[in-house]
């Protein structure tokens, strides 16, 4: 396809149309997370496309399920890249995953837009070809440390991490925000990815009799050890970051899961007194509400304000050069870019499970 300029188009790109590749999880214990961003940001994508698209040109997801596995992940990566079909990569799910895909797009300078993950290998170094939305895991973990210790006066932090990449990368994030507090993890058990299997690791953090739990993985994982402890005894207070997914997380635990602190890296889908909120519950179906749809649906916004940047005749490289320079106000909730920062938000929010909704923490 040929731009009107004469030029060869970008892979991806035609006169009427740009393509997004995107793989993430949508089967799979954590097909909600998978889901929830593909609703959020084709709700945004089918808003600006109904009115024109961008310079002339609809935006459309070409969308693959890794089942939250690394391997699926890369193969799936390769595929899109080397089809030729896609303009950039957007909205894939998880920090395994992510580390798989994440060198297969910089090699062929392709793009890496959003993952939902807030993994530091996306972050530092900075990639020129990677950038991330959301806060880091690292600011969550100092902002749940604070509310642990500083708020709720809680000392023995356990640790019950998913056996990988993403648990220890949010494990490095704990450790840092309790030695800053001059705390050390109190006991630590682990579980594998994609495994439901977690009465030995309750079993084990039981013996020690902590506190606080601080989770590291899926809303099924969750909602499953959370059970386990309820039936084993075990009283300490759960806490998790965002990336578990907290309305599913709701669905599957049901009253079980009251009193969870969850850190979120977007406002409440649930607060209309934002813009954002209001455009965005205008835009996504009732059913799709929720944290991960908003993130998906954020993204989505910011990587359109880009597209509108880079020009008539997109490029890749135009479309790096706009997300380093990109500031924008979504409706009260802003994203900024520079060239040594790719990390668009540092925000973090705090929710609390109350009957079977998640509310706001005044920090």
């Amino acid at each position: 396809m040929l731009l009107a300029s004469g030029l060869k188009a970008e892979d991806g790109v035609s006169d009427d149309e740009i393509r997004l590749g995107m793989v993430n999880a949508q089967s799979g214990p954590a097909a909600g997370l998978g889901q929830g961003m593909h609703a959020g940001a084709q709700a945004y994508f089918a808003r600006v496309n109904a009115a024109g698209g961008v310079h002339g040109r609809k935006i459309s997801l070409l969308l693959r399920d890794d089942s939250y596995e690394p391997v699926q992940t890369a193969e799936h990566t390769r595929q899109l890249i080397a089809s030729g079909s896609v303009f950039a990569l957007f909205g894939y799910v998880g920090t395994p995953t992510s580390r798989a895909a994440m060198p297969i797009a910089l090699q062929a300078e392709v793009p890496y837009l959003f993952p939902f993950t807030g993994a530091e290998v996306l972050r530092r170094p900075v990639h020129e070809w990677v950038f991330n939305v959301r806060a880091s895991y690292f600011d969550e973990a100092e902002v749940m440390v604070e509310r642990m210790t500083g708020n709720l006066g809680l000392r023995k932090v356990a640790l019950l991490m998913q056996d990988d990449s993403f648990g220890e990368t949010v494990k490095s994030g704990l450790v840092g925000a309790l030695q800053r507090r001059e705390l050390t993890i109190h006991s630590e058990a682990r579980v594998q990815r994609n495994s439901l299997d977690v009465a030995k690791a309750v079993a084990e953090l039981k013996r020690s009799q902590p506190e606080a739990i601080f989770f590291v993985g899926t809303y099924k994982q969750l909602a499953a050890a959370i059970r386990q402890a309820r039936v084993s005894g075990l009283k300490a207070r759960f806490f998790t970051v965002s990336f578990v997914g907290t309305d599913h997380l709701i669905r599957e635990a049901g009253l079980a899961g009251d009193g969870v602190y969850i850190s979120q890296v977007v406002p409440s889908p649930y607060d209309r007194h934002l813009a954002l909120i209001r455009q965005y519950q205008t835009d996504v179906p009732a059913a799709d509400i929720g944290y991960a749809s908003l993130e998906g649906y954020i993204d989505a916004a910011v990587f359109v304000a880009a597209l509108r940047e880079a020009g008539p005749q997109p490029t890749r490289k135009a479309l790096i050069q706009a997300l380093s320079f990109l500031r924008v106000d979504l409706g009260g909730f802003s994203v900024a870019f520079s060239p040594n920062d790719h990390q668009g938000s540092d925000a973090v929010f705090i929710t609390r499970v109350e009957a079977g909704r998640p509310l706001p923490v005044d920090r």
